[in-house]
């Protein structure tokens, strides 16, 4: 009995933290979705879009995918815990084990992706260059997705001002080119190219990409961490379902 009870408590602590961990994935695959929109919205204009970038779309749905279900089999392996089900700890365990390997597998893709991001995205160089040279300031669309991205991240078009030259914008505002380029060297909102050289080459501003590289990098092993620490939950989560259900089928 004491046993029993103990293993109980141990289900109601792991499928507490699956619980709480899955609502946390949740909120994360929700971020990411909103997140991603802008970005996605950038290169939609890009014609020849390799389909690597499209998928991006779709990691948020994953997440939110996830963290639905490991909210829902925490509350289910609760249940199974209370009512002595061996038939729902069968099933608690055998969702959290194809989970796992889901996880496992995204962990893989995202080492992977880390490592192919740079090239993947340098083969976007010449269309995503195309389109701001031929809409950004005419398409407002394009423009305003830009623009926020711009000042988000405070970068300067996809590698650097020259992106921007020869565009509709510098047209209409006599060959200057956006104020997020020159970050503070220029004279009220006009940004000049002295200016965006010279903030180039103090480095007071970036290009896009390599503050999206940046961006990657550093949050890569906040996820792979998360992605430890849920598994090595899910792990106690299966061994303690498997001990009470056998524990149960003792009794019957």
């Amino acid at each position: 009995m004491c046993c029993s009870g103990f293993l109980k408590m141990m289900m109601f602590i792991f499928n507490g933290a699956i619980f709480v961990a899955g609502a946390a994935i949740l909120g994360v695959g929700i971020w990411v979705k909103v997140d991603s929109n802008s970005f996605m919205g950038v290169v939609d204009g890009v014609e020849e879009l390799p389909p690597e970038i499209s998928q991006l779309s779709n990691v948020g749905y994953v997440l939110i995918g996830v963290g639905s279900v490991l909210a829902i089999i925490g509350f289910l392996g609760c249940c199974g815990a209370v009512k002595e089900s061996r038939c729902m700890l069968l099933t608690f365990f055998s969702i959290v084990l194809i989970i796992f390997l889901i996880e496992v597998a995204v962990v893989v893709v995202v080492l992977v992706f880390k490592d192919l991001a740079e090239d993947l995205f340098d083969s976007l160089e010449t269309e995503i260059h195309k389109s701001l040279a031929t809409k950004y300031g005419e398409d407002e669309t394009l423009t305003s997705l830009w623009n926020s991205t711009m000042a988000a991240f405070q970068c300067c078009g996809y590698k650097n001002y020259t992106d921007f030259t020869g565009s509709p914008f510098q047209e209409m505002n006599g060959n200057f080119y956006p104020s997020q380029c020159c970050n503070g060297t220029s004279i009220g909102e006009a940004c000049s190219q002295l200016s965006a050289q010279i903030a180039e080459s103090l480095q007071l501003v970036d290009g896009c990409l390599n503050k999206l590289l940046q961006f990657i990098e550093a949050n890569t092993p906040i996820v792979v961490g998360v992605g430890l620490g849920v598994a090595a939950l899910e792990i106690a989560a299966m061994v303690v379902s498997m001990v009470l259900y056998k524990d149960i089928g003792t009794k019957a």
